[in-house]
């Protein structure tokens, strides 16, 4: 199997049986060499990123119906042809006709052909709503729900963030290493005291393969830095896995404490057993433990701090995760605005009075944030908001998120 074939049968997982790339490609990639797995994220990554505005390109062509396989075989075809200018034309569609059907391969070629002749094709800009969504490939009533939340421009700003290649973060482990020994390394670029970007890959250092460095959007590593917490602090974390915040958590308070770790799957709580090991962190102990029911052995020890960073419907990380715009539907969301809240009443009951409890999803999406932060306050009035935040993808060229810092109050 060559990369392209790779690329279509991942591409078709993706679409067909709603997969996430990211797992797919994580599972084959040590069977291609470098230059194939650049190829197949490129493929992969691209189409998924421009899906829409892609299949513009040819669907006007098509009078019959077309099979789901050849659609996404025309796709990536497509994105090749128009995006990757290193890619001969003629190897393009040569593999195109490879991969196609035998009874669909004049047509997959003479497809290819006509959008190559007459180059890329816009919708009419006077609709503003479908232009955007084609050229930004983002479903329309996901742009709807954006201009709703915050504004047309907020909202423009948003969908073509989504379409810029991401930025690679990592973060240093101060229980290993000191920004000053790290940042003497060629190629390292630091944005604060801890986080970085490099110009290499990062899961090629051995700083990442010994836990001294980790891979963490900028964004999220603000979680932490919300929560404050201190050495010495008892800390519950109830959507921990895998494991990144909780490290950086325990990193904050120079490993002297106690964190309580929890997921739902043991197997995801062995992630974090996993990660910790690697980074050196003692103080943290883990559990499997729904997050919506509450755990009296926990409630007993009235934690200073607790982190509920809950499912969500990932909105804020269409760059990195182009494939959640045809998964998420606008039907889904309420389902995950109850678990939210489920999750929020049961953490409340964890945190001592005079202690902090922080509320974060990686999603763009009010009903997920600031709503369901009211709703909590007019049910728990014991509970402040102290500051709430929501960054937005083009704010520092790094996930969408959303922020708040509740404190419990003595009544």
């Amino acid at each position: 199997m060559n990369a392209r074939e790779y690329a279509l049968q991942v591409l078709i997982r993706i679409v067909s049986d709603h997969g996430y790339a990211s797992m797919i490609l994580r599972n084959r990639k040590e069977e291609f060499n470098e230059e194939d797995v650049a190829l197949i994220s490129e493929i992969v990554y691209g189409t998924l990123r421009n899906y829409e505005f892609l299949q513009y390109q040819w669907k006007d062509l098509v009078s019959l119906n077309v099979s789901i396989k050849t659609s996404i075989l025309l796709n990536m075809s497509v994105y090749q042809l128009l995006f990757l200018d290193r890619v001969p034309e003629y190897a393009i569609l040569n593999e195109a006709n490879k991969l196609a059907s035998r009874k669909d391969k004049k047509f997959v070629n003479a497809i290819l052909r006509k959008v190559t002749r007459r180059k890329k094709q816009y919708p009419n800009e006077q609709d503003e709503l479908t232009y955007l969504s084609v050229i930004t490939s983002h479903p329309k009533w996901l742009l709807q729900l954006w201009k709703s939340h915050y504004g047309s421009d907020v909202m423009k700003k948003i969908a073509f963030a989504d379409q810029e290649r991401p930025v690679l973060y990592g973060r240093i482990n101060t229980l290993k290493i000191s920004k000053e020994e790290f940042e003497r390394k060629e190629g390292i670029h630091f944005i604060d005291d801890i986080c970085f970007t490099y110009e290499g890959n990062i899961l090629d250092l051995d700083e990442f393969a010994n836990g001294k460095v980790l891979i963490q959007d900028y964004s999220s590593q603000q979680i932490a830095k919300w929560l404050d917490a201190k050495p010495g602090m008892n800390v519950l974390d109830v959507c921990s896995a895998p494991g990144t915040k909780t490290q950086q958590i325990a990193m904050s308070m120079g490993n002297h404490g106690e964190i309580i770790a929890c997921d739902l799957y043991q197997d995801r709580v062995n992630l974090i057993d996993e990660l910790m090991d690697k980074t050196g962190v003692t103080i943290v102990h883990t559990m499997a433990q729904d997050a919506k029911v509450l755990n009296e052995e926990i409630l007993i020890k009235k934690m200073d701090c607790v982190l509920a960073d809950v499912p969500c419907s990932g909105l804020g990380d269409l760059s990195h995760k182009p494939e959640i715009r045809f998964h998420c539907a606008p039907e889904n969301l309420d389902e995950l605005v109850q678990t939210q809240s489920e999750i929020l009443d049961t953490c409340s009951n964890y945190v001592k009075v005079g202690g902090v409890l922080v509320y974060s999803t990686c999603t763009l999406n009010k009903k997920e944030n600031e709503k369901q932060i009211e709703h909590f306050l007019k049910k728990h009035t014991d509970f402040q908001l102290e500051k709430q935040q929501t960054i937005f993808p083009f704010d520092y060229k790094s996930d969408g998120f959303y922020l708040a810092k509740l404190k419990r109050k003595d009544n």
